[in-house]
């Protein structure tokens, strides 16, 4: 059992096998450890984050070192059967790659059972292990696009893809089951530790399968709204996110400046985690239906009112504005930062998605972004607080101009980088590239970072602030709609302190990544290697 650091608030931990690491997310499932708030299972490691406040890091790590993972927990898990056409366009090539038949590849598909052992890439895209023991290798090249309910396989998993998506799994056929179906009670079919049986279902039938309906746009049910005029680049609602959606899939998401969204909020009155809208570049317009207070904040941004008469005039950042049936709002191009939050006094009437109205735009979840004639209803507040005079960032907003030092935690893969690699992380700057959004800043060095290690990582929890570098060795920091696991290796994260910072720097602008320290693995206390059960062996 490995422990590697990976933020001030998570840690990864590797283990020998799958076998090995469902038995401790077993374990800690059953007996959760007060101050850990997500596990993110994969097939060799545990990705948990945890509240420092509630328990230390080295406390933590000491406990996890003392759990018993000699068996596994063997609790009542729900059996789901999946009926499969097997008419995928690679089921020849995985018979091929087998070495027998096209009928065998279906016989010895549908004969086993199917575990869950964690969820990830996209909401309701399970990773199935056991079954006919295959092991067959991802497509040299990868499609494009493959459809919902594709089922495939790759290494010694199977999969059942949720949506239609990008994709290197080799396709032996589809099902007509909704893997994520957001009109039930728990959305994902399948979660960690279900059992699957997948069954023959004959020829696809002559019509193909169902086609799942588009989400509504968004249209206000109140009488007081906003109308969006122009959406700007890049406007959608953001509030606090997801938190303990991992087990379906899904990753937290939320506002990428947390702090401007709860500026806004207390501006304008409101609780301090309500739903904004998040707008890159400004651009973003309105018109006002109904008596409203406003606040704009984050990026240092323009902001023009236009009353229903013609009179028009400046409003600051920051401050609360008040509207009147009418007006028309509208924001410039920032001088500073990236991202603007709007907040309305008593918040927006929009229906949530599994307890938020953040969108996902990596998991296609939650509101779609906003276009032009959409209403967003907003509700006056029953019971309304002050509204907050004292707001102002809290950092100095980035110019494309700035160099923008960014603190990082060293880890978890560092060790698979060369020595130079990891030299050059911190002492050359890297450009912040245009092929940015909310999934990940791309960033460009000159110099690319060079791997000592070139085995395939093994697919594993990420989290916001990583590091990620791929193949060409240009890194990928990580925001908040980030993959919930990713098989490229992570050498850094940026430190929680400075993720606001992260979702406010503009393209052009160049990042200098300061170390919090070395990468140093971490190690449990001698008291902490003896497990539970030899504890309870002699009490």
């Amino acid at each position: 059992m490995r422990f590697l650091p990976v933020n001030l608030d998570v840690l990864l931990v590797e283990l020998k096998d799958l076998d090995e690491t469902l038995a401790l997310f077993d374990a800690l499932t059953a007996e959760p450890i007060a101050g850990v708030e997500e596990i993110v299972p994969a097939a060799r490691t545990l990705l948990i984050q945890f509240r420092p406040s509630t328990i230390e890091r080295q406390a933590l790590v000491n406990r996890i070192a003392g759990q018993d993972l000699s068996q596994r927990r063997k609790g009542e898990h729900r059996r789901v059967e999946i009926p499969v056409h097997y008419n995928g366009e690679d089921l020849d090539e995985v018979a091929t790659l087998l070495n027998i038949s096209r009928a065998e590849v279906i016989q010895r598909h549908t004969a086993h059972d199917y575990s869950v052992a964690f969820c990830g890439f996209a909401p309701g895209f399970a990773y199935l292990t056991g079954g006919a023991g295959f092991q067959v290798p991802r497509r040299q090249t990868p499609r494009t696009r493959i459809p919902a309910g594709a089922v495939a396989l790759a290494g010694d998993f199977s999969g059942v893809y949720p949506k239609a998506s990008p994709g290197g799994w080799q396709i032996i056929g589809v099902t007509p089951l909704q893997m994520w179906d957001l009109n039930r009670a728990e959305p994902a079919l399948l979660r960690p530790g279900y059992k699957v049986r997948f069954t023959d279902a004959g020829p696809l039938p002559a019509g193909g399968l169902p086609v799942p309906s588009a989400p509504a746009r968004n249209d206000a049910t109140t009488a007081t709204y906003l109308e969006i005029t122009t959406p700007g680049l890049h406007s959608v609602l953001q509030d606090m996110g997801r938190p303990g959606q991992t087990g379906q899939g899904v990753s937290r998401s939320g506002a990428l400046d947390l702090g401007a969204l709860r500026s806004a909020n207390r501006a304008v009155g409101n609780p301090s985690d309500m739903a904004c809208v998040e707008s890159v570049l400004g651009g973003l317009s309105f018109s006002c239906h109904g008596s409203a207070v406003i606040a704009i904040t984050g990026a240092h941004t323009p902001v023009t009112i236009t009353s229903a008469s013609g009179l028009q005039w400046q409003a600051s950042n920051y401050q609360p504005i008040e509207l009147e049936t009418g007006d028309r709002v509208s924001l410039g191009s920032p001088k500073a930062g990236l991202r603007s939050y709007l907040a309305i006094r008593g918040g927006f009437d929009v229906t949530p998605v599994l307890g938020s109205l953040s969108t996902d735009t990596l998991a296609q979840l939650g509101p779609e972004a906003l276009a032009t004639g959409d209403r967003l209803g907003f509700t006056a507040p029953v019971n309304g607080t002050s509204v907050s005079l004292n707001e102002a960032p809290a950092f100095e907003l980035p110019t494309t101009a700035n160099i923008v030092t960014l603190d990082v935690v060293m880890g978890p893969r560092t060790d698979w980088f060369t020595e130079n690699a990891i030299q050059l992380l911190s002492s050359q700057l890297w450009r912040v590239t245009s092929q940015s959004n909310r999934v990940g800043i791309r960033l460009a060095g000159d110099t690319p970072l060079e791997r000592s290690n070139h085995q395939e990582l093994p697919s594993e929890g990420t989290s916001v602030g990583a590091i990620q570098v791929p193949a060409s060795g240009q890194p990928v920091l990580f925001l908040a709609d980030h993959p919930l696991t990713g098989g490229y290796p992570v050498i850094a994260s940026v430190a929680s302190h400075h993720l606001d910072l992260a979702g406010q720097i503009p393209v052009n602008a160049q990042i200098r990544f300061n170390p919090l320290g070395a990468f140093e693995e971490m190690q449990p206390s001698t008291e902490a290697s003896f497990s539970t059960a030899d504890a309870k062996n002699n009490s």
